[in-house]
């Protein structure tokens, strides 16, 4: 009966590790400006923290990176992005309007590509800061809502 029980529990375990390894991974480059954008971050740093945020948001589904995988064990997607507009918003009307009011935002234009290099996603979006999240930091406040939008973007696209 013991035997029966342990070969149960090494077959179920054997599949479980099995299934993780066919995990997809989504490769994070860096993003660019677009010519004429002139932006006080840099954008290392923004990838920094989109490969961590994106971790948090799409972590049980994909494994996220900033460097290309030596040995990829699933699909493997290349995230890539341009910033083709940024606006710092106005401190001023933020703090007498409120209610989101005077913002800082970004136009993005950023694509999935598969191995092939086929793209998948293939996106423009203007991204605002969170209406709640108006501090300032050494990428701004504009990190997190762009990660929003790529994992958004990336489920709706149901990636395998």
């Amino acid at each position: 009966m013991k035997l029966k029980l342990l070969a149960a529990a090494g077959i179920a375990l054997s599949t479980v590790s099995v299934f993780s390894q066919g995990k997809p991974t989504l490769v994070i480059q860096p993003f660019t400006a677009a010519q004429g954008v002139e932006l006080p971050y840099d954008l290392k740093q923004l990838q920094a923290q989109l490969v961590a945020d994106l971790k948090v948001q799409l972590g049980k589904d994909f494994d996220v990176s900033a460097d290309p995988p030596s040995a990829p064990q699933g699909s493997v997607y290349m995230v890539d992005g341009q910033v083709t507009g940024w606006r710092p918003g106005n401190a001023a009307k933020r703090l007498i309007v409120g209610l989101g009011s005077g913002r800082e935002s970004t136009d993005l234009k950023y694509q999935v590509a598969d191995a092939a290099g086929k793209k998948v996603v293939d996106a423009k979006d203007t991204i605002r800061t969170n209406f709640y999240s108006q501090g300032a930091g050494s990428i701004g406040t504009l990190a997190h809502p762009i990660a929003q939008k790529l994992a958004e973007r990336i489920k709706d696209a149901k990636l395998k």
